[in-house]
């Protein structure tokens, strides 16, 4: 029976892996819609929300079952505690595409990115990918130090994010408010989506050691 219930253990790591090469594939995919204006690929990114949102039902099942039956504890309980912690930012990396997948469909079949943008976004999608597939090798691994190198990896996401201000508040801007603000929410869909990725790593370090890394602020929310 103890070999069942580790094997049970292993399973939820499994699923939440899985999550990560998800919500991986949906920023990707969220981002060539963007970048190319194509409809056909932001609808799939939509319609396969619900997909992700169904994987985080199934971990979160998963890992309560196993508090109600198994009373885990120690590096156990972490583990339990951390899928159903994990699970919900990773549900949350899969909205933070599909809204990035949404403002591409709400412009189609106009650009929603002016030219003078477009790198920053091809740059902020390229390290969120990156992101999430190094925090499904961490999950995959428990490689602490991989771990805490995610969290040094997401401030090259926070400077182009900040930069971002800098160009649409430049007075040289003449793509006018609405373009702003499309911007500005997107900036920040990517932004959200590094912190949860560094937040779903920090997890798994706290599974191997006890300890809790400090946070980057606001990960809580979208």
């Amino acid at each position: 029976m103890r070999e069942a219930y580790h094997d049970q253990l292993g399973e939820l790591a499994d699923q939440l892996a899985s999550m990560c090469g998800m919500v991986g594939d949906a920023m990707e995919q969220a981002t060539k819609a963007l970048l190319d204006a194509d409809l056909g690929i932001a609808e799939r990114v939509i319609g396969n929300d619900a997909k992700i949102d169904d994987a985080r039902a199934k971990c979160e099942e998963d890992a309560y079952s196993l508090l109600a039956l198994q009373a885990p504890v120690a590096t156990d309980l972490r583990t339990v505690l951390s899928v159903i912690h994990a699970a919900e930012s990773l549900e949350r990396m899969g909205d933070l595409a599909l809204h990035v997948a949404k403002a591409a469909r709400r412009r189609h079949p106009a650009a929603v990115l002016p030219e003078d943008v477009r790198g920053y976004f091809a740059e902020m999608g390229r390290i969120a990918v990156d992101l999430a597939r190094k925090a499904q090798e961490v999950i995959r691994t428990q490689d602490v130090e991989l771990a805490r190198r995610l969290d040094e990896e997401d401030d090259a996401m926070d400077d182009l994010h900040r930069h971002l201000f800098s160009v649409i508040m430049d007075k040289d801007w003449g793509h006018g408010v609405p373009s702003a603000v499309d911007i500005t929410l997107l900036g920040r869909f990517y932004e959200r989506f590094g912190d949860h990725a560094v937040s779903v790593a920090k997890r798994t370090v706290f599974v191997v050691t006890g300890r809790m890394p400090g946070y980057a602020s606001g990960t809580d929310d979208l």
